[in-house]
């Protein structure tokens, strides 16, 4: 082995914990291997993006025709990952990590992804914990409050998001250049947790964001494989959902499925990470610019197409077919919690009735209220024998059709507000935050943000007939500052990383570029 790695943070006690002898040559074998195509399948994004900025627009691939056709099934799905009717997701804080093994649901989503600042002492503590979690007995004493945690008996299933493809570990090198931050995620969660779970018969469970192309699911695949083979346990041990949470992936599903037909366990509607995308896959084509981000929901043509069609997708051969979040957060108001329970209630009617076998969650206070739809509306613990074979009408144009609605000086302002809150929060190292009522992570300031973007790139309207400009950015940019610092209080604006949000926001707002992800030059200023 040539490859040595190269940590660039003091190995201390907790660090030290994780990366072992062992698992620092696991973790090396990895990248050494697999590195080097990752940097070519990142490569291929750029290309295929570039295609589309010059005119062309995502579309099923005939060169794999015979693949969508083709009859064939995934691997039996292992039985505990056959009831998932409802899932919370958060980061993977202690506190958080037992309240969500806790709460009134069947499965745990613990995120090193969009609701986890990714410090280096943020990504460290939460693999310990779930290490932790995985043991048993996990505890926790609030020295803040004095009151104490524990996991209770028959906690959620517990699956694990790790960073996206994009995403480095600054903090630990190969030859120089940062890691993938997903490989260090996946190779020190399955290394001290794959013994723990495989005894108590259960698999080792994943879920990937963000993939683009059945080649990157090809990749995982391969990972997957070789893991499996070098812990000399059988294949199929890791299983993955899929988040189809990319415009490019939609019209890959059954590819991807394919692909990781021996690992995958079902795929997933990352609806607000879908709509960002569909917002910077098609940044260049001015007739297909989004709303407000307020009225794209999931009843429009476009996105109550992509959940149809992932149902068909998944059920055609044999996997599971996830909802999306559903981001409220409870009201004290009684009144106002009432409304807000509607709206959830019927959002996950929508998706029950089309198909879903299970839905995501922000918030353990809305836990029975789906329930009431996803398990008691539910006649079994999924809906596999929903085919929707009616559904033959779903194509490019109607995946691609443009969005209707308003673009408003308020739903502008609102992104504003909310995309330099968010953003304060996570250079703060805290990736999932409560905003206006609903549980922000960064897939909603990235929807806030781009549209803005490409609001300014295509000199659109809003509802009174300003045109949106950099200039006007700039102005309700210090105007709505001033709105969330009197709202947040002098302290903790001087406290916690506002200023740096501010000149961030505006950068990458008013970048002649999009900015692919927001995350990555904000990565660079964290600790």
């Amino acid at each position: 082995m040539t490859t040595q790695l190269e940590f660039n943070q003091p190995l201390n006690e907790q660090a030290s914990a994780l990366f072992t002898d062992d698992a620092i040559a696991f973790l090396t074998e990895l990248v050494e291997r697999f590195q080097p195509e990752l940097h070519q399948l990142l490569a291929k994004r750029k290309q295929r993006q570039a295609s589309y900025d010059a005119g062309q627009l995502p579309d099923f691939d005939p060169a794999t025709q015979a693949i969508r056709d083709g009859n064939w099934r995934i691997a039996e799905l292992p039985k505990d990952l056959t009831k998932r009717r409802l899932e919370i997701t958060g980061p993977v804080d202690r506190k958080m990590v037992i309240n969500a093994l806790n709460a009134n649901v069947d499965c745990y989503m613990a995120d090193f992804e969009d609701s986890q600042s990714p410090t280096w002492d943020g990504l460290l503590n939460g693999q310990l914990n779930l290490r932790d979690a995985n043991l048993g007995g996990m505890t926790y004493d609030d020295p803040d409050t004095g009151k104490h945690y524990a996991v209770k008996e028959n906690p959620a299933l517990l699956i694990a998001r790790v960073r996206g493809l994009h995403l480095p570990e600054k903090h630990i090198h190969a030859g120089g250049k940062p890691i993938a931050g997903a490989l260090m995620d996946f190779a020190l969660y399955f290394f001290h947790n794959y013994q723990t779970r495989l005894q108590r018969g259960s698999g080792v469970y994943f879920y990937l964001p963000k993939l683009e192309h059945s080649d990157e699911a090809g990749w995982w695949a391969d990972v997957f494989h070789y893991t499996e083979k070098r812990f000399n346990v059988k294949t199929g041990s890791i299983r993955a959902t899929v988040l189809i949470e990319t415009l490019p992936a939609v019209f890959q599903m059954h590819e991807i499925l394919y692909r990781m037909r021996e690992h995958i366990a079902a795929l997933n509607c990352g609806r607000w990470d879908y709509i960002f995308s569909y917002i910077k896959t098609l940044k260049a084509h001015p007739d297909r610019v989004l709303p407000d981000r307020q009225v794209v929901s999931m009843d429009k043509p476009f996105l109550n197409a992509y959940s149809r069609l992932l149902v068909r997708t998944c059920h055609l051969r044999g996997a599971l077919a996830m909802g999306g979040m559903a981001a409220f957060i409870p009201s004290k108001d009684a009144t106002e919690n009432q409304q807000i329970l509607a709206k959830v209630r019927a959002d996950k009617t929508l998706e029950r009735d089309n198909g879903h076998d299970g839905t995501w969650i922000a918030h353990p206070g809305l836990a029975d209220t789906v329930r009431e739809v996803f398990v008691e509306g539910m006649a079994a613990d999924n809906q596999l024998q929903v085919l929707r074979d009616q559904d033959n009408d779903i194509d490019q144009a109607l995946l691609l059709q443009p969005c209707e609605g308003e673009r408003t000086e308020a739903g502008m302002r609102t992104n504003i507000r909310v995309s330099l809150q968010y953003i304060a929060a996570w250079l703060d190292g805290k990736g999932c935050v409560p905003i206006y009522g609903l549980m922000e992570d960064a897939a909603t300031a990235e929807i806030s943000r781009a549209s803005i973007w490409q609001w300014i790139r295509h000199q659109k309207t809003l509802s009174d007939g300003t045109i949106v400009s950099k200039q006007l950015f700039r102005d309700y940019l210090q105007q709505e500052a001033a709105v969330v610092r009197q709202h947040v209080g002098e302290q903790r604006w001087q406290n916690e990383p506002f200023a740096e949000a501010l000149q961030l926001l505006e950068d990458i707002t008013t970048a002649d570029e999009l900015v692919e992800f927001l995350t990555l030059p904000g990565y660079q200023k964290l600790a």
